[in-house]
């Protein structure tokens, strides 16, 4: 059975490259008829935030990604490690190391300034049973590191980025249980992905370092290794790691700025895979049935803010009026009645990007504006005293239409007479009266928006920009 896992450090809120690992897994356990195990990787206690793991999880659970089993708690297990440890120990492909973080320190100062590779000197290695058997009798902290081969070579295919190797002698001793008998990283994860019968180790390519090391404990214990890919890193505009530099948020963050889940899933399922219509919009449901591991990409997808904008106005526009109705109102900033902001929605839903974006139109509908008098007149492309006169015509035009009148169509046809009349252009008017009536220049349609705000407040705020002027 296809096994995969998730498992984050709760060192801080994952960003939306994280959860894109969490939903490949996902979809392809879906895809294989598979189980998804969530585990919490918390053995680094100096970088622990509590407060990271419900939200965690209320990410996962926001995208739809429900786990099979779990959430399992490294530092739960920690006598399952210490365990795993001392067997290594005994079966000679660990050992107990003494030295003393000065000690270290001024080892790999050594190496360094001679040019040497970083690494381990096996000062402890060479200790004979006794000596080991005096310092634990003593309680000398200690930690224990894997004996890595002196010679030959690492390498695995991977399913994503091919056959990678690594020279055994150019890699470290490296620590599996530390003073505090807490596991390392390299312990934890080989040691859980086998007792949790993991099948398919799946990602980020950050983590390809650190595969000949997980490769070698697997040999160490004498278990199978699972199969084991790496996804391409998501890198910013700028081509470095994508960060909170390059606005890289949350799926929280960005579900509280009004994107919605089928566009945010879309937007991670393309960075770094495809299929024929990377323009089409995505749910877990479809994804599931459109993935395929083979397609993932070795090259490194660029984080595009600007796609995740495409897809999240595209679902918009796709929603009904009573969806969309029912996922603004919540969002709304200023008091609106319901019949008025159903009126308006036809209005903007094609200018929105965001659900929040809603309020950018509601200023002017909700409540009066005070008229940008010098905006006015700036996009009049006339003097102020001929916008003046102009808007005193257009007040008097509007007067006349009566009320069972007021639609779009009547206040358009006023609207070419009073071109005829004035003189002006189209656009000169019309921007004349858009900004007098909103305080703004890019606005849903003229017409359509008087109609909207209705006969009264058209010719107070007509009005008011004229005697203003």
């Amino acid at each position: 059975m296809v096994r995969v896992r998730f498992a984050p450090s709760p060192t801080g809120v994952p960003h939306i490259g994280n959860t894109r690992t969490a939903l490949y897994n996902y979809v392809f356990a879906q895809k294989n008829q598979g189980q998804f195990v969530l585990r919490i990787e918390d053995t680094d206690r100096a970088r622990l935030q509590p407060d990271s793991l419900p939200k965690i999880l209320a990410i996962l659970k926001a995208v739809g990604i429900a786990w099979d089993e779990g959430p399992f708690a490294q530092s739960e297990r920690l006598k399952i490690y210490q365990d795993h440890a001392e067997k290594l120990v005994k079966s000679g492909k660990a050992y107990y190391c003494f030295c003393t973080q000065e000690r270290l320190s001024a080892m790999r100062k050594a190496q360094q300034k001679r040019g040497a590779l970083p690494r381990y000197d096996r000062r402890c290695l060479k200790l004979t049973r006794a000596q080991v058997k005096t310092q634990l009798a003593k309680r000398t902290p200690h930690v224990i590191r894997l004996k890595v081969p002196d010679t030959g070579e690492t390498s695995w295919v991977d399913l994503i980025q091919g056959k990678i190797s690594f020279k055994n002698n150019q890699i470290d001793d490296q620590v599996l249980l530390k003073s505090d008998q807490f596991p390392t990283y390299h312990l934890g994860v080989v040691v859980d992905d086998h007792l949790m019968k993991v099948s398919h180790i799946l990602r980020g390519v950050e983590w390809i370092s650190s595969t000949p090391k997980h490769l070698l404990l697997y040999q160490a214990f004498g278990w199978p290794v699972p199969k084991i890919g790496h996804f391409p890193v998501i890198l910013g505009p700028d081509h470095a790691k994508l960060s909170k530099r390059h606005g890289a948020k949350s799926v929280l963050d960005y579900l509280d700025e009004g994107y919605l889940v089928e566009p945010l899933i879309t937007f991670m399922a393309y960075l770094g895979w495809s299929h024929n219509d990377n323009s089409e919009l995505l749910n877990l449901k479809k994804l599931v049935k459109l993935f395929d591991l083979k397609k993932v990409q070795k090259q490194n997808p660029i984080f595009d803010l600007k796609k995740l904008n495409y897809f999240n106005a595209k679902y918009i526009r796709q929603l009904s009026n009573q969806e969309l109705f029912a996922l603004v109102k919540p969002r709304l900033k200023f008091k609106l009645a319901d019949a008025k902001l159903t009126s308006i929605l036809p209005l903007v839903r094609d200018r929105l990007v965001t659900l929040n974006d809603i309020n950018l139109f509601l200023d002017y509908f909700a409540g009066d504006i005070k008229a940008p008098l010098d905006l006015i007149v700036a996009q009049s492309g006339k003097d102020r005293a001929a916008v003046k006169t102009a808007l005193g015509q257009t007040v008097s035009a509007f007067a006349k239409n009566s009320a069972a009148d007021w639609q779009e169509k009547n206040l358009e046809k006023i609207g070419h007479d009073l071109i005829e009349l004035t003189g002006w252009t189209t656009k000169e008017l019309f921007m004349t009266l858009r900004v007098s009536l909103t305080g703004k220049v890019a606005t849903p349609p003229l017409f359509a928006l008087m109609e909207v705000l209705g006969p009264e407040v058209v010719s107070r705020r007509l009005q008011a920009a004229h005697e203003a002027l």
